[in-house]
């Protein structure tokens, strides 16, 4: 079946003063473990991340049984048992098909005309990548002022859970893994686009000094959905502007089989499923 508009939900769900950039607070200092904080300036505490989840079409998102603990971890149980057929060998922005080769995985990049824009080494493997930055999902937390992703991994069980979460990773061309960073996604517009060249035929370009990532069309509902699972399992704020442009994503660029094949997956060893994803599949 076909969503409802999720701009809808989540907005009437999230309160405005929720709906912030991962790259900006309106004030300065960290958060605890239930995301609030001492506000010096008001002389009072209050919290961030108290909001309910996001609301899911037709479906609520189950608490996580697993007891996948770490990004080390994480990353054996992808490729052990999510991406171990053929059938989900792709990486994630190129579609290249990849292989595994021991306890690497190795891009084909003949399967999709892939070509390294500058760092051949690291395009010769395939990595785990958070579709939602690790950034995003740590430097409003005290753990990340104090020490940064090492400390909060090892401080911060929230922490440590949004970053092993199996929904967020995905399997992706080391060099297109290291150039979109932290960035935020967008669409370029008129005159913008993908560059001939700059990853070959991929169709994913980088503005290093807007640091702005342009994905490939057939995966921008993905990452919309990604968000919106990510903001309701965690708490994690988005722009509304951003909220609009993944609404569209989502409604543009729809959940396909593959995509609920592999949330299906995740659902089997991670206990949850991405709501925004399972409501589609049949």
């Amino acid at each position: 079946m076909r969503a409802p508009r999720l701009i809808f939900c989540l907005v009437s769900l999230i309160p405005l003063a929720f709906l912030v950039p991962f790259t900006a607070l309106a004030h300065g200092g960290g958060v605890d473990a239930s995301g609030c904080h001492n506000d010096s300036a008001r002389g009072e505490r209050h919290c961030h991340r108290t909001a309910p989840a996001p609301a899911a079409p037709a479906h609520t998102a189950p608490v996580r049984g697993d007891q996948i603990t770490s990004f080390r971890q994480a990353k054996r149980v992808l490729q052990e048992s999510v991406y171990h057929s053929p059938d989900m060998q792709y990486s994630f922005y190129a579609n290249c098909r990849f292989r595994a080769s021991g306890k690497k995985l190795l891009p084909e990049w003949d399967s999709c005309g892939y070509k390294p824009r500058k760092n051949a080494n690291r395009a010769s493997r395939i990595e785990w990548e958070h579709v939602v930055p690790a950034w995003a999902i740590g430097h409003q937390r005290q753990c990340w002022q104090q020490g940064g992703r090492r400390n909060c991994a090892d401080s911060d069980p929230l922490f440590a859970m949004a970053e092993a979460d199996l929904h967020n990773l995905v399997p992706a061309i080391g060099e297109l893994n290291g150039d979109r960073s932290n960035y935020r996604f967008t669409e370029f517009g008129s005159g913008g686009g993908y560059p001939s060249g700059q990853y070959g035929a991929v169709a994913f370009r980088v503005d290093f000094k807007q640091r702005a990532v342009e994905p490939p069309r057939h995966r921008r509902g993905d990452i919309a959905r990604t968000y919106f699972y990510m903001a309701g399992a965690y708490g994690l704020a988005i722009a509304d502007a951003q909220l609009r442009l993944f609404e569209a994503w989502h409604r543009n660029d729809p959940v396909d089989p593959a995509e609920c094949e592999r949330d299906r997956r995740i659902a089997a060893v991670q206990g949850n499923h991405n709501p925004f994803v399972i409501a589609a599949c049949g």
